[in-house]
């Protein structure tokens, strides 16, 4: 646990262990069901793996999550811990107000797309997404969304396969859309964001991934 407050207030007791740096950002992790080590740290990329390792041990005998093997999963304590991570996002979205340059992120973005991809929605067989960043530096400039109905893959590098469209974006109009600050819509026409492939496909993209939850939450 982390330092004590010393109170008896049940809001105190449970940020001795919540409010250590990046621990609730872990949980938010695993409630998105990430459950390897190596899926936690994509999202928490600047976060150092011996830290990582520390919180999640941590969070294991705080009886928030279990491991299995290779993988960490959520308790019922740490289930429980789900609304309160989505109305802290929702609140942010609410509230917070616009975010930084140094705010933006496409690892984490594109990581966080993946994991909204729906499957039913997506072609058969397999389909790559090409996402070129030009307002990035060079080594995050490219990256590979790889989708099929069953599950999506992000790479840094060229994987060989076919592009089915490519994505020409600005980092921060891709991550306006994904807040839900700005419609797939606006930023097409704009060409703030473009697409380059089938017709087919290029229009069904938008429709291939579920917004998260506080996309949807209405700003003062």
């Amino acid at each position: 646990m982390g330092a004590s407050y010393y109170q008896f207030c049940p809001v105190a007791k449970a940020m001795e262990l919540l409010d250590e740096r990046w621990t609730l950002l872990i949980v938010r992790e695993l409630l998105l069901g990430s459950e390897h080590f190596n899926d936690i740290r994509r999202g928490v990329p600047r976060m150092s793996p011996t830290l990582l390792s520390k919180r999640l041990d941590r969070l294991v005998r705080a009886g928030i999550a279990e491991r299995h093997g290779n993988r960490y999963v959520p308790t019922a304590a740490g289930s429980e811990l789900r609304p309160v991570v989505e109305m802290l996002s929702q609140w942010g979205i609410r509230w917070i107000g616009e975010i930084g340059d140094e705010d933006l992120d496409p690892k984490l973005l594109l990581w966080d797309m993946r994991r909204h991809v729906i499957g039913s929605a997506v072609p058969e067989g397999r389909t790559v997404l090409h996402f070129h960043f030009d307002d990035v530096t060079p080594d995050k400039r490219h990256w590979w969304l790889i989708i099929t109905p069953e599950a999506a893959d992000l790479c840094d590098a060229d994987p060989g396969f076919e592009i089915g469209v490519d994505v020409a974006a600005r980092l921060r109009s891709l991550t306006r859309v994904w807040r839900g600050d700005s419609t797939w819509s606006e930023v097409l026409r704009s060409g703030e964001v473009s697409f380059s492939g089938p017709s087919g496909l290029c229009r069904g993209v938008p429709s291939w991934f579920d917004p998260p939850l506080y996309a949807g939450i209405a700003r003062p």
